[in-house]
């Protein structure tokens, strides 16, 4: 037996003084809480006759012992109700444990979203910077070939000019004329090709516009 329970197993005696008379008791309690529960007997019966209650002291015993009995159950009630808050208690704090995960859950959710916006909004940047530069390659090529055809322009005018003043009784207007035949239909096909090409080019443009 350890030391504590050879405590609790020992036997106190003690004298007490209860409503002027002397009673001792045995007990395993201390003997300074059975000298606490005898003065609160004591009082309980000194407090009834201050109250106006008389008669013998079995009597005013039984009152004393009916009043404990009644402060006795009055602490059940008080233990019965802090448990029952205590329970209450209990379901809040789950019931608010619950909520904060479900915050931390939609906290971390909406964290994810974010970078999944982030990323697609990066990609996104990403695939409109290159249709910008296919689009500026585009133009630049667009005006290339425009200076192409004005260039092509002016020599089919010139040719045009050149026919007109060569004269068609010579042999050498002749070879002149056959020259410059053979050369207004080169360029009439470089131009027709360059326009083709234009119109094409102008079809893609539009359609980058569009996916942009």
């Amino acid at each position: 037996m350890t030391e504590a329970e050879n405590k609790l197993a020992e036997v106190n005696k003690v004298t007490v003084t209860i409503y002027g008379q002397e009673y001792t008791f045995t007990s395993t309690k201390s003997r300074d809480r059975m000298i606490a529960i005898a003065g609160h007997v004591d009082e309980t019966l000194n407090g009834l006759v201050e109250q106006g209650a008389d008669g013998s002291v079995a009597r005013l015993s039984m009152l004393a012992a009916i009043n404990i009995a009644e402060q006795l159950f009055e602490g059940r009630d008080v233990m019965s109700i802090s448990e029952r808050e205590k329970d209450e208690l209990k379901k809040e704090i789950s019931h608010f444990q619950q909520l904060w995960e479900e915050a931390k859950r939609s906290h971390l959710q909406y964290k994810d979203d974010a970078k999944e916006l982030h990323d697609q909004k990066d990609a996104l940047q990403e695939k409109l910077n290159a249709k910008t530069i296919e689009v500026d390659n585009l133009i630049r090529v667009a005006e290339e070939r425009e200076n192409i055809v004005r260039g092509l322009e002016r020599e089919l005018e010139a040719a045009n000019e050149k026919l007109r003043n060569v004269s068609d009784q010579s042999e050498e207007g002749s070879e002149q004329i056959r020259e410059l035949k053979d050369k207004l239909k080169e360029i009439e096909g470089n131009y027709f090709e360059l326009q083709m090409e234009n119109i094409q080019m102008k079809g893609d443009l539009e359609r980058y516009r569009n996916n942009l």
